[in-house]
């Protein structure tokens, strides 16, 4: 059997080089899993080659999503990103980013630790689709739809059920690589 990549990456390079060395792998670094949710929202109605492109610019202009420095941000610090073109210009998303710094912080307060409080959602181990060429690739399942619903009463915002589920697909919570694609068996042995 041919082992070719997911189609859904195509052929430009960066996508490529996404798809090949982060997507699937499973995270489990607080900070990191904090900035994937906040650019898997800033994604919404977009492609996500639009925000990958974008990402490193967001890493700057958000303190490298570190929660305790973002909410700090105040309306001032908002109208500024609001005219900066390195990021999604939309006010709604801007302060999703605050927002979920904020609820972010509420849950450590409470003592949960981000990584397992989200793992949790798996049962602590990746769910492998074994998605063969031809399948439909899911959009939503039962633990992206509960994720969303507690992240949501946490006080999250842009985290409906689809983007839960494509957070999870890109931090190896759902291991939705084709079983044909070189990535498949790689996500699966760290996952061990």
């Amino acid at each position: 059997m041919d082992k070719q990549r997911c189609s859904w990456c195509g052929t430009d390079p960066q996508y490529v080089e996404y798809h090949d060395t982060q997507w699937g792998r499973p995270v489990r670094d607080n900070r990191e899993l904090f900035a994937k949710l906040c650019l898997d929202g800033q994604q919404a109605g977009l492609s996500w080659l639009i925000i990958l492109r974008k990402t490193g610019h967001y890493f700057e202009v958000f303190e490298q999503f570190d929660p305790v420095r973002i909410i700090e941000f105040d309306e001032a610090r908002v109208e500024q990103l609001l005219l900066d073109p390195g990021i999604v210009r939309n006010r709604l998303k801007v302060n999703s980013i605050i927002k979920n710094a904020k609820a972010y912080m509420a849950l450590q307060q409470q003592g949960f630790d981000f990584s397992d409080y989200l793992w949790s959602f798996v049962g602590g181990q990746p769910i492998d689709n074994a998605l063969k060429p031809g399948d439909d690739f899911p959009t939503r399942s039962a633990e992206s739809d509960a994720m969303s619903k507690a992240l949501k009463k946490a006080g999250f915002s842009f985290v409906g059920t689809t983007i839960c589920y494509a957070f999870m697909q890109a931090v190896g919570m759902i291991n939705d690589h084709l079983v044909t694609c070189p990535s498949y068996q790689e996500c699966r042995q760290l996952s061990q």
